[in-house]
């Protein structure tokens, strides 16, 4: 039975929050959810993998999903790409109204929207924040990149380009750094960075500052490389634009 538009933005967005590891039939929110859509677990597990092998994260590591990604398939993959928040909405929508929730979308999203526009409602900007923090922690096999912390309720979906900044990439995962909760107070406030090339870059003024703690707990970072996630890399872009205009002190 031909797979609808519908059944297929509910299998991305259900591969987009779930780690690549945990993508098998076995999976009890693939097990929940495949009963609703009327599809065997074995199916829609399946579609997922065929997500996977567009995914060049996931290609450049070696990996290639089932390799048998259909048309419809591709399509679906451009449509979250064109706007992530439509059709992340919209499959977070059905998902809520089947009580679906993946674990750890029940933790703070660490996003709040300072744009000052009017929002549809409560229910749909928590929709997308959950949306969001499942995709980057799940890409993250849920540590913090910089430190390994694995506790999901003290990381956050810290987002590289700012949320109030740009519209269009508020919930693309590449948009998104999984965080401790102190280095993502550290990282919007502009007090350290991730280079293009992965290192971490730490202000100046906490490397001048004489504190042990500040000095265990981050500048102790300053030019390591942070974890790269198993799917949906930052963008360089992204990166580039955080470095440039939230840095503090940023030394070229």
């Amino acid at each position: 039975m031909r797979w609808t538009r519908h059944e297929l933005l509910i299998a991305f967005d259900l591969y987009c929050q779930m780690p690549f590891g945990k993508i098998h039939n076995r999976n009890p929110l693939i097990i929940q959810a495949a009963k609703r859509l009327g599809r065997t677990p074995s199916a829609l597990a399946m579609k997922m993998l065929n997500f996977a092998s567009l995914d060049p994260k996931i290609v450049d590591t070696g990996r290639h999903g089932l390799g048998n990604a259909a048309t419809a398939d591709r399509a679906i993959w451009q449509e979250f790409h064109n706007d992530w928040e439509k059709a992340a909405l919209e499959a977070q929508m059905w998902l809520k109204a089947q009580d679906i929730v993946p674990p750890s979308a029940v933790a703070d999203s660490g996003v709040v929207d300072h744009t000052g526009e009017t929002k549809t409602s409560t229910v749909e900007v928590r929709l997308k924040q959950d949306f969001f923090r499942q995709a980057v922690i799940s890409s993250y096999k849920g540590r913090c990149c910089m430190t390994g912390l694995a506790d999901q309720r003290l990381l956050i979906a810290s987002h590289i380009v700012p949320w109030s900044k740009d519209k269009a990439n508020r919930l693309n995962p590449s948009n998104g750094l999984c965080l401790s909760a102190l280095h993502d107070k550290a990282f919007d406030k502009g007090l350290i960075t991730v280079l293009p090339d992965w290192r971490v870059r730490v202000s100046k003024d906490l490397l001048a500052a004489k504190d042990e703690f500040c000095d265990s707990a981050i500048n102790s970072l300053d030019g390591k490389k942070i974890e790269l996630p198993e799917k949906f890399q930052p963008s360089t872009e992204f990166l580039q634009y955080h470095n440039k205009n939230v840095f503090e002190n940023w030394v070229r």
